[in-house]
């Protein structure tokens, strides 16, 4: 009976020696738990994302000696991304600017003619050509990005410089203060000068000509002839600004580099592509 006694006294005793847990320390608990769910929830959704199945698309398109036929991930690019960076990369995003060409005094007269007509239709050219780059969807990487930015700069670099070319048939003075005559004052000066340098200059860059032609004595033969013609002024006229401002001025205007690098680029946008090629 006292052994009985003495264990249900030691029952209650240590029951009044438990520890009590307090509510705080309940919360503490629950939402560390709940933190723990959160963050088990997102991993698990990142883990779903990062295991996203491959969408492959293909896109078909043309180079210089190919027929292609890409495969994409569409989960990374739309099909109209891939679609305007190739018209980018392949041809320069549909830049189209008209200018004449003057190789002789009859395409001299013909510019000087219908000088308005032209100025306007390579200023519809121009907001064309702009507005069609604009419109671009290019990929979303810095490269791309960067390429288009490089040919609306050159888009504008082209039109300025060919509104000045077809201004200076009718008048040579507009080509001495310009930003891209700084490389070719010669031409602008002689153009703008007597006719004994007008002469020299023309004799000198058709000189040039010449070591850059398959026919260099043709070149000079076609420069003396037309030095003793009536209407040698406008011969020389058509050459110094096609040929000699022009060319120069030409080199000024920043071009993106279609080179390898480009290539690359674009080939990196397809998990793989097959290629029929004719042979060069």
């Amino acid at each position: 009976m006292r052994k009985t006694i003495w264990v249900i006294a030691s029952a209650l005793l240590l029951s009044n020696c438990k520890k009590e847990v307090s509510p705080t320390h309940n919360a503490v608990v629950n939402r560390t738990t709940q933190q723990q769910d959160s963050a088990e929830t997102v991993s698990k959704a990142i883990d779903s994302t990062s295991r996203k199945e491959a969408k492959i698309e293909t896109f078909d398109f043309i180079t210089e000696l190919c027929t292609n036929k890409g495969y994409f991930d569409s989960n990374t690019y739309s099909r109209r991304e891939i679609e305007d960076t190739y018209k980018l990369w392949f041809n320069h995003g549909g830049i189209s600017l008209s200018t004449p060409s003057v190789f002789k005094p009859q395409d001299l007269y013909k510019v000087r003619r219908e000088k308005d007509a032209i100025l306007a239709q390579l200023d519809a050219d121009f907001l064309k050509s702009k507005k069609n780059l604009e419109n671009l969807v290019v990929v979303k990487t810095p490269y791309w990005q960067n390429i288009k930015s490089a040919y609306l700069k050159m888009l504008k670099q082209d039109y300025q410089k060919n509104k000045i070319q077809i201004e200076s048939f009718s008048n040579p003075s507009v080509l001495l203060n310009n930003s891209f005559t700084k490389n070719c004052q010669n031409y602008a000066k002689a153009l703008n000068s007597s006719d004994a340098e007008i002469m020299e200059e023309w004799r000198k860059l058709r000189g040039e000509m010449s070591k850059r032609n398959g026919n260099p004595a043709k070149v000079m033969r076609d420069f003396e002839s037309n030095a003793q013609s009536a209407d040698w002024k406008d011969f020389a006229t058509a050459d110094l600004i096609t040929f000699g401002w022009g060319n120069c001025a030409n080199q000024d205007v920043e071009r993106p580099l279609h080179d390898e690098k480009m290539n690359k680029q674009f080939e990196s946008l397809f998990t793989k592509t097959d290629s029929e090629c004719d042979e060069p």
